[in-house]
C-alpha cells in the first residue's frame, strides 16, 4: 500500500508532482500560488481534478465558469479545453485515465511519432 496525506505534502508552484503511475492512471499534484492560472489547456485523458485547497475559477472555451473550494471535483473529458485560475493559494490533485490516453505521444509507436514530426515539419 502507498498513501499520501495531499494537505501537508510538500508542493511547489510550477513544479507537478506525480504522485503515481500506472497503466491506467496518472496521478499528479498541483500547487497554483494566488492569482496564477494554467491557461487554456487539454490533455488526451479523461481529467479529474479536486480541490484539496484554496479557491479556484474554471473557465470553459464557451464562458462556463465556476468558482470551487476544497471538496471540489471537477471531470473534463479528453480534448475539453479549460483554464483554471487561483483566487487564492490552491492545492490540486490531478488525476488521468486512462494513462496515456489516445493521441499522447507516450501512447504511439516510434513510427507514429516520426509521422508526426513529419506532419508538422511541412507546415509553414
Amino acid at each position: 500500500m502507498r498513501s499520501w496525506d495531499l494537505r501537508t505534502l510538500e508542493a511547489e508552484a510550477h513544479e507537478p508532482q506525480i504522485l503515481s503511475t500506472g497503466d491506467d492512471a496518472r496521478t499528479i499534484l498541483l500547487f497554483l500560488p494566488a492569482g496564477e492560472e494554467l491557461q487554456e489547456h487539454e490533455v488526451h485523458e479523461y481529467a479529474r481534478i479536486v480541490v484539496i485547497e484554496g479557491e479556484v475559477e474554471v473557465v470553459t472555451p464557451e464562458g462556463e465558469r465556476v468558482s470551487a473550494g476544497a471538496g471540489h471535483m471537477f471531470e473534463f473529458a479528453p480534448g475539453e479545453r479549460r483554464t483554471i485560475a487561483a483566487q487564492g493559494d490552491a492545492r490540486l490533485l490531478l488525476l488521468l485515465t486512462p494513462w496515456p490516453g489516445d493521441g499522447h505521444p507516450g501512447a504511439m509507436t516510434l513510427d507514429q511519432k516520426a509521422a508526426v514530426r513529419e506532419r508538422a515539419a511541412e507546415r509553414p
